[in-house]
């Protein structure tokens, strides 16, 4: 992955993620499995996991803790009302960019 792609997911990853998770909840693990399948194969796990600590913080995930056959317990988390309202909020200014990018591109028609 280029320099300008990584840059441009910095701004959009905490989405993708909460997208990701609109689908059904998942633990961290799960998610990068999920980004890497969607084409996302440079997201290091760390990413993910910071930002699942930041967007817990901020209360847009609940966060369920399920046994694991390995190791400590898993936190399984789940998109809440508030992650839910945020995430149509992502997706109302992604659309607004992209068509306005996509005017750029067209040459400003």
């Amino acid at each position: 992955m280029g320099k300008q792609m990584t840059e441009m997911l910095k701004g959009t990853l905490e989405g993708i993620i909460l997208a990701i998770l609109s689908l059904q909840p998942a633990y961290g693990y799960e998610i990068t499995a999920r980004l890497r399948e969607q084409g996302f194969s440079d997201i290091a796990e760390g990413t993910v996991y910071a930002l699942l600590v930041r967007i817990e913080q901020r209360g847009l995930v609940g966060v369920e803790k399920i046994p694991s056959e390995k190791g400590p317990p898993r936190k399984v988390y789940s998109l809440n009302a508030q992650g839910q309202e945020y995430l149509e909020e992502f997706w109302r200014t992604w659309n607004f960019l992209a068509e306005q990018l996509g005017q750029l591109h067209e040459g400003g028609k």
